[in-house]
């Protein structure tokens, strides 16, 4: 069996819901498995997060150019705008996926963005790369978050190319 087989099959196993102590790590030491988060979740996440995005892209983004524009006289051409979008937006997401792997709308869906291959927090150039692809996957008719609808493990195309999927993290303990 291929390494590739093998994690395509824990994903399966995961997804369906059984946290196994099957798997083991570099050193051989047995891990658990994550449960791959559900779509209707992930869209639910994804909704939120949008609102919160308008009060991010507000502050960086609007009130300079309200400031800039009337105080300056001065209007950026529009590709300059858009840079400025998917800048502040991809460190948003990018500083937030490092720093524990979820951002605040993911943490009340209780996902969190892993290493498809170890189950580790992703790195700086695996974020970027996902956050990079993910503007065509939703921007093109949402062509990227259909194909979970096609895919083994039904994870977005974004995260399938990047080599990240979104896992559901347990309930916290009480206590």
């Amino acid at each position: 069996m291929t390494r590739r087989e093998s994690r395509a099959g824990a994903a399966r196993q995961a997804q369906a819901g059984s946290i196994s102590s099957s798997s083991r790590d570099v050193a051989g030491t047995p891990r658990p498995l994550a449960e791959l988060a559900g779509l209707r979740r992930r869209l639910a996440s994804m909704l939120y997060e949008s609102m919160l995005l308008l009060g991010v892209l507000a502050l960086t983004f609007l009130v300079p150019y309200l400031i800039l524009g009337p105080v300056a006289g001065f209007t950026p051409p529009g590709w300059v705008l858009w840079l400025h979008v998917f800048v502040v937006l991809g460190v948003y997401f990018v500083w937030y996926w490092r720093r524990g792997g979820q951002t605040l709308a993911m943490q009340t869906w209780r996902l969190k963005i892993v290493d498809a291959a170890d189950g580790r927090i992703a790195g700086r150039g695996r974020c970027w790369l996902r956050y990079a692809l993910a503007w065509p996957s939703v921007l093109l008719g949402g062509v990227g978050l259909l194909w979970a609808v096609v895919d083994r493990d039904r994870q977005f195309l974004h995260d399938r190319l990047a080599g990240t999927c979104i896992v559901l993290l347990p309930l916290p303990s009480k206590g």
